[in-house]
């Protein structure tokens, strides 16, 4: 029987689809060293009974957790975007060396298209098979690798430059991407417009008028504004001789509020701000949730109009048992659906729709505050259009017009379903009709002031990055949390990005030295040709080597460039020897070393002009004064404040690792020097119960509330709480091969019989000690004995096979762009 291996990208789509495809009799177990499950049935496959395999990658392909013995077809089933028609080929790549050969003629690779996790798309996806696209692969090698390399170049030249001059730029990296620099670009524009802004007084003639017992209206001004008080004087001086305003005409007029058109990407984003107060990297979380759940479908699309065979009653008939909107929808099912409005068709995917009822147990608080704007879009582009009368009355006070307007509503349409685009309530305007007279109540004269523009929400950076082509309605969110992360913006009240100082001086410096860097006119012009190779109709090599000619030289000129930039930052920012407060002694002048705290926080002599790197993301203090035996620097400590952990370290060695087995960033929790007190030689107790590469290290000063942290993970163990003194033994465990401790307890909470207070034995093996630990952040494993664990970091350690590694690429495509 042959084998058909189908290939999702996430577990969890895996499994859904390999349930529907199956009828649910497929049976499941989990890969090779714990790797991602595999999906087991028979059935048929272009006319014979084979075998079906479905499971799944994590993200991009950079290794294999399986081995060949082979498969005779494979059916890929990746997100269906250009991200995941790149994946096809990554899984491609490393499969098609461990497929069986067939005759050579037969076809072997096959790709499955769908829009939502529903029976019928993957049923209609899996008799529909057809083929990878290699043009849109392209596409997205040519985009990672260019922002890869453009992002890498610029970022680690303007950090090294910059955090070298300067202790309180507050960024853990002074990044550059094609993306992320002109979508800063667009907030520190709108920043330097409020600035420089200066208010101008105008003025407004503002008349009441009233017709018998009826409410006073308060009439607008045909002129609108003047910008001279004394001007404006002399029309208030000719109206108040009037004392009464005569009807010029009475029109009223029947308007309409369209229905939104289907809904894309862009939009939800842009909604899921302004209206729900989420961020656009949460939305696009929330929302690829809801789609792998099979509630709404793929929520990545720039596509506003529905198919001609797309099933819009099917859709909506899902909906009628929602009390939220079950009278509107059995109403439309009555009276017949009203047809959406024509959209653009990207030709990617339909747009985003529920798929499937929910309620907000389901989903949970956030998830079901965005499914239910999706529903309520939905149901709104099926439904009528909002009908209002607009009556507008004109008079004429003297040789002055003015008017007042006021809006009735007619038939709520769509409206019924998203109230808050509504026509709100207004008093009634008086009956009348040319020829009346209202009588004159007050005539003023108001003084205002021009306001300057408001710094931009999220909802309006999405719609310029949308409208210049800076992004991908998936790469959009990344981009925006980005310049977030790096502290270039702060997200304020009502998702207003705000700039900071260093991103207003790294904007302004880039335009000082090449403006193209930041505007977006060469990324906009770069997506252009990036879409042309997905069409075919661009060479990929041409295009990518053209663009890194392009940035090649601008990144020279901008090296070149960089004093007249960096003197935008003299004026902003501390040098680095004025930054901090002195902590510890530097082992090589034995003066005291000031302690940075903005990110990346740092310790700095000035007297030998250094700079040495700490652990980030917690607190750093001196420890005890003690000095590291093999430089003679002074020891600090570093504490996480989340959970608990902490551990010394020499910020010498920390950036310039003494053993040829040490890394940078290195504390002496695992540093393997042979006789330091605080090394993992001395203070390694047993191999981590979670990882597969770390050790257990006893904190030797978290007492009376003792503790042992995994030098790798974030594994932390208590116990022995109110104990005397915990220290770590020469001897090791028979059964486990773990340094054993020995504990003296308080002599008024001892748990030993006979009133003894002492005792030497294996934590992970002695009764004695078994009720007296407690694991935190994981789940242990193993209880009891057994050779399960090595010893304290001195090569007996367990071999385990190596876990998956990351994509890189990706990773750090999406961390500098």
């Amino acid at each position: 029987m042959k084998t058909v291996l189908m290939v999702a990208e996430k577990p969890s789509l895996a499994q859904s689809i390999a349930k529907i495809l199956s009828k649910g009799n497929c049976t499941s177990r989990k890969g090779l060293n714990g790797a991602c499950s595999v999906h087991e049935y028979t059935g048929s496959f272009q006319g014979q009974n084979v075998r079906f395999k479905m499971t799944s990658v994590c993200g991009h392909v950079m290794s294999l957790d399986f081995i060949g013995g082979g498969c005779d077809y494979v059916v890929l089933w990746l997100d269906c975007d250009k991200e995941g028609e790149n994946i096809c080929f990554e899984v491609l790549d490393a499969i098609e060396p461990v497929m069986s050969k067939g005759s050579g003629r037969e076809r072997s690779v096959y790709r499955a298209k769908f829009s939502s996790i529903t029976d019928t798309d993957i049923w209609n996806a899996m008799n529909g098979l057809g083929e990878p696209n290699r043009n849109e692969a392209l596409s997205v090698d040519a985009r990672q690798e260019l922002d890869l390399r453009i992002g890498c170049a610029f970022t680690r030249f303007q950090t090294k430059y910059f955090q070298g001059k300067y202790g309180n730029l507050d960024s853990s990296l002074i990044s550059f991407g094609p993306c992320q620099t002109p979508t800063l670009g667009f907030c520190v524009e709108r920043h330097d417009k409020i600035q420089s802004f200066k208010p101008e007084t105008y003025w407004v003639l503002q008349a009441k008028v009233f017709k018998g017992k009826d409410s006073p209206l308060t009439l607008d001004w045909n002129r609108v504004r003047v910008f001279d008080r004394e001007v404006g004087q002399m029309f208030v001086n000719l109206t108040k001789t009037f004392w009464e305003a005569q009807v010029e005409s009475v029109s009223k007029k029947e308007k309409a509020k369209q229905r939104p058109q289907a809904l894309n990407t862009v939009e939800m984003l842009r909604v899921a701000s302004s209206a729900l107060g989420m961020g656009p990297q949460h939305t696009m979380q929330i929302a690829e949730r809801l789609y792998t759940q099979g509630y709404i479908s793929y929520p990545r699309t720039e596509t506003t109009h529905y198919p001609e065979n797309f099933d819009l009653k099917g859709t909506l008939e899902q909906q009628t048992n929602n009390p939220f909107w079950a009278e509107e929808v059995k109403a439309l099912l009555s009276t017949g659906l009203n047809r959406p409005r024509k959209g653009a068709d990207a030709g990617d995917h339909p747009p985003i729709t529920p798929m499937r009822a929910a309620s907000e147990r389901e989903l949970g608080s956030d998830g079901w505050r965005l499914y239910d704007y999706i529903t309520r879009h939905f149901i709104a582009t099926v439904s009528q259009d909002c009908k209002y009368l607009q009556t507008t009355i004109d008079f004429n006070l003297g040789t002055e017009a003015f008017s007042c307007s006021g809006k009735t509503l007619i038939s709520p349409g769509y409206t019924a379903v998203m109230p808050w685009q509504g026509i709100p309530l207004e008093e009634a305007m008086p009956a009348c009709e040319r020829g009346d007279t209202f009588t004159v109540d007050e005539i003023k004269l108001l003084e205002k002031q021009t306001s300057p523009p408001d710094y931009l929400t999220e909802a309006e950076l999405i719609t310029l990055m949308e409208k210049h082509g800076i992004g991908t309605d998936a790469s959009i969110p990344v981009h925006i949390n980005n310049i977030c992360q790096r502290n270039y913006v702060t997200v304020e009240n009502g998702r207003k990005l705000k700039p900071t100082n260093l991103g207003i001086v790294l904007v302004h410096g880039y335009y000082k030295t090449d403006a193209e860097l930041v505007l977006p006119t060469i990324r906009s012009a770069v997506e252009k040709q990036l879409t042309l190779i997905s069409l075919g109709k661009a060479n990929y090599q041409q295009v990518l080597q053209h663009t890194l000619d392009i940035f090649k030289r601008k990144f020279h000129y901008f090296v070149d460039s960089i004093p007249s930039m960096d003197e935008l930052m003299e004026v902003s920012f501390s040098p680095i020897a004025a930054t901090g407060k002195p902590l510890s002694r530097c082992g090589k002048c034995h003066r005291f070393m000031k302690y940075i705290q903005a990110k990346p926080s740092r310790l700095h002599c000035s007297h030998c002009d250094e700079t040495y790197s700490l652990p980030q993301n917690g607190a750093i203090k001196l420890y005890k004064e003690l000095r590291c035996p093999l430089d003679d620097f002074e020891l600090v400590l570093w504490t996480s404040g989340a959970r608990g952990k902490s551990y010394p370290l020499c910020p010498y060695c920390f950036s310039n690792p003494p053993f040829r087995d040490m890394k940078k960033g290195m504390g002496c929790n695992e540093c393997t020097h042979p006789s330091c007190q605080h090394s993992l030689n001395s203070l390694g107790i047993g191999q981590c119960v979670e990882c597969d590469s770390g050790v257990l290290v006893l904190d030797p000063i978290s007492g009376p509330k003792w503790r042992m942290a995994c030098n790798k993970c974030n594994v932390v163990v208590h116990f022995f709480e109110h104990a005397h003194r915990v220290q770590v033994a020469q001897e090791s465990c028979d059964a486990c091969d773990a340094s054993l401790v020995a504990v003296d307890f308080n002599k008024t909470r001892t748990p030993l019989p006979a009133g003894e207070t002492q005792h030497t034995g294996c934590v992970f093996c002695d009764l004695v000690f078994q009720d007296l630990v407690e694991l935190k952040h994981a789940t242990m494993r193993h209880r009891g004995g057994g050779a399960r664990r090595g010893g304290r970091g001195r090569g007996r350690g367990r071999r385990g096979n190596p876990k998956k590694p990351k994509d890189k690429m990706a990773a750090l495509a999406a961390y500098f762009v």
